[in-house]
């Protein structure tokens, strides 16, 4: 593929038809709808205006007593109020919203406002001193009173409302606000003072960073940064110095043109987070220390971005040759002499192909060659076998080339080139990959060749035939509004798979959702009439509720009536039971007596497990919806687990390998047998008892008649 052309050139001539600016704006004009004025209340006198007032208070109470506790409605009111110059009232309906929600921030923050506007500062005063006495955790409202003091040029009540601010040790932006106003001042000092008690408060690298910051373009102090940055270093715990502070330190020394000083610092970084060692861009999670093994994502990116600075660095202020030898030369011998010993590790390939896209700047040819050469020499390895195992890893070359071809160079023409060439290597006749599919075809819509796309998707249902493409595809036609298109894949979809209950599923709710309710309800019934089905309860599930959103129920009835003669699940009992117990059922009687159906049911077959699922069920349905009396009744039925033993067999040879414990259910109504069956048998006993006994008897008479006759 590296012969071929990387793209076309383009077709520059004119069109055919030429629009104008001033057509389009003109017509825009044309199509501009016409502005719909509201209606002037005009009033003439006094009697009317005060009639108008009436009015519009009423409005006003009534939307307050219907909604009382809407903070937007008095807000409204008291701006009413305030365009008619009645500034009491005003601040009356202020006061009895504050009385119905005093925890209000943005109620406060209005009332001030109302009061700045017409410019009564007393007033305004009062409520923000009262709003941060009530809310000292909301900062916006300091903001607002530190911002009225200092508008109306009263420094030192600035200042004292910043100090009872920092009582309660607000976030970072309060201290750099307080700074800022220092310095607005002429008060450098003071300013550096609060940044200290900043750094006192948060001791952090965050801190010392804006501390630093703060000094070098606010204070204009470069001594103090610098002495900043040092302390930072040096009272701050190991754990809290990052990367992201060296990277800081070095830039402030190479703003200011001390070179040395940052390329020592730079070094220094290096060698304390072992960056020398590898690239930690590059590095995956294995290969990183063992005493660096807790180290977080974001602090890796941080020394990552450390050292791709210290390489700008070196490259700006240093050697460059010696740079790129150290950097790519490299990396680069280290990734051959990997791929000169197997020419199938992917995964090196991936590594080297990153390298190169990493270090290839936006528009420059040679790079880019070689990141296509890279690309090329990878996917001229084939797999060894043509077993999908071997080639999951090689599609991803093919995956990753098309993408940096349309994201990076923007060229989508080369782009699905490449993904016609790898679709052409699969052994499609033996195995196959839906995503190369999909991606190609993703690929032609984004061109905009919609055409192109159907035919692929069309090829990847023959040779393919996943159902991740038909479902792809029937997204793309749906996205479109190709209803007719939809149902055509999904008949094609079940003549290959019929079993899938998924795509009979998604068929019926693609009917229902354009209101083809008989198309629903007829699919449905063809899905459960299929000989097999790898999920019949989903289906099952499924068209039930359908016929219950339709308002079936007796639909819905014989439908759990038909799969209860394909499956006495207790499940399927459990949910015709509920069913029958809702409002489009037949009543807590029908549901009472599915319940002793069910019961009887599993009694007959002595399915104690299921009969006691169905009684828990059952027993939370009475309490729900039924009295004491049906509650009683059903506990009446609950068994008692009783623990036993058994022997257990080797199903395969037959073999005795021990007793084991099971708990086993004895219910109320199977004891009362029991107990019946015992009387018999005890009976019988003392039957057969009775009759040897006669039995022994008539053997002595006997044996007396026969000693009689010997002796005459």
């Amino acid at each position: 593929m590296s012969s071929r052309s990387s793209g076309q050139v383009k077709n520059r001539a004119p069109a055919p038809i030429q629009i104008s600016a001033e057509q389009i704006l003109r017509e825009a004009a044309e199509r501009q709808e016409q502005h719909v004025l509201d209606p002037i209340t005009k009033i003439h006198d006094a009697e009317e205006y005060q009639a108008y007032l009436r009015s519009r208070r009423k409005h006003f109470e009534d939307n307050i007593r219907y909604r009382r506790e809407s903070m937007g409605n008095w807000v409204k009111y008291a701006r009413f109020e305030e365009e008619q110059k009645e500034l009491e009232r005003a601040r009356s309906v202020f006061e009895r919203a504050l009385e119905v929600d005093h925890r209000s921030a943005e109620l406060w923050l209005r009332y001030a406002e109302f009061e700045m506007r017409n410019e009564l500062v007393n007033h305004a005063r009062n409520v923000l001193d009262r709003s941060v006495g009530i809310l000292p955790r909301v900062d916006f409202l300091w903001y607002k009173y530190v911002y009225m003091e200092e508008m109306v040029g009263d420094a030192e009540k600035t200042r004292a409302v910043f100090e009872r601010w920092m009582k309660w040790v607000p976030d970072d932006n309060a201290f750099l606000s307080y700074a800022r106003f220092e310095c607005r001042c002429g008060n450098v000092e003071g300013a550096r003072e609060v940044m200290k008690r900043y750094v006192n408060t948060y001791p952090s690298s965050k801190s010392f960073l804006k501390f630093a910051k703060w000094c070098e373009f606010e204070g204009k102090d470069t001594g103090m940064a610098r002495s900043v940055f040092e302390s930072a270093l040096s009272e701050l715990e190991p754990e809290e110095v990052n990367a992201r502070v060296f990277q800081m330190f070095a830039g402030f020394e190479e703003r200011h043109g001390e070179y040395d000083r940052a390329r020592v610092i730079y070094k220094h970084a290096v060698q304390l987070f072992h960056l020398d060692e590898k690239d930690p861009s590059k590095r995956r999670r294995t290969d990183i220390e063992e005493d660096d093994s807790d180290l977080t994502e974001q602090e890796l990116k941080k020394r990552a971005t450390l050292y791709k600075a210290y390489v700008t660095f070196e490259k700006k202020h240093g050697d460059q040759k010696g740079i790129e030898n150290v950097l790519l030369m490299k990396q680069r011998a280290e990734y051959q002499a990997k791929l000169e010993e197997d020419a199938t590790d992917y995964d090196s390939w991936f590594e080297y192909a990153r390298l190169e896209e990493d270090h290839a700047e936006m528009g420059d040819v040679k790079a880019t060659a070689k990141v296509r050469d890279v690309y090329e020499r990878a996917v001229a390895n084939l797999p060894p076998k043509q077993e999908k195992q071997y080639w999951k890893r090689y599609i991803y070359l093919w995956i990753n080339y098309a993408t940096y071809e349309e994201l990076t160079n923007q060229d989508l023409t080369r782009a699905s080139q490449i993904y016609q060439t790898c679709l052409s290597l699969i052994p499609h006749k033996s195995f196959s990959f839906a995503k190369v599919w999909i991606y190609a075809a993703k690929l032609h819509i984004r061109n905009h060749d919609l055409l192109s796309a159907r035919k692929l998707l069309g090829r990847a249902i023959a040779q393919c035939g996943k159902t991740s493409i038909f479902d792809e595809y029937i997204a793309i036609e749906l996205a479109l509004g190709e209803i007719d298109r939809c149902r055509l894949l999904y008949e094609q979809y079940l003549k290959h798979m019929p079993h899938n209950c998924e795509a009979w599923g998604k068929y019926a709710q693609l009917e229902k959702g354009v209101g083809e309710s008989e198309r629903c309800r007829a699919l449905y019934n063809l899905a459960i009439r299929q000989p097999s089905l790898d999920m019949p309860e989903m289906l099952w599930k499924g068209y039930i509720d359908f016929e219950i959103e339709e308002g079936e129920a007796q639909n819905a009835r014989s439908l759990y009536e038909k799969l209860l003669e394909r499956t006495a699940h207790v499940k399927v009992w459990i949910s015709f039971a509920q069913f029958e117990g809702t409002s489009i059922g037949e009543g807590v009687q029908k549901a009472r007596s599915t319940f002793q159906r069910a019961h009887d049911q599993f009694k007959n077959d002595n399915n104690k497990e299921e009969r006691v699922l169905l009684l828990d069920a059952w027993r939370v349905f009475e309490k729900a919806k039924g009295d004491a009396a049906s509650i009683t009744e059903v506990e009446n039925k609950m068994p008692r687990r009783v623990k036993r033993k058994r022997i257990r067999v080797d199903e395969n040879t037959g073999q005795e390998l021990g007793w084991e414990e099971y708990f086993d259910y004895h219910f109320p109504d199977d004891e009362g047998a029991a107990a019946g069956n015992l009387k018999i048998l005890e009976m019988a006993a003392k039957w057969k008892k009775k009759q040897d006994e006669n039995k022994d008897e008539n053997d002595d008479e006997d044996d007396g008649s026969d000693s009689d006759s010997d002796e005459d």
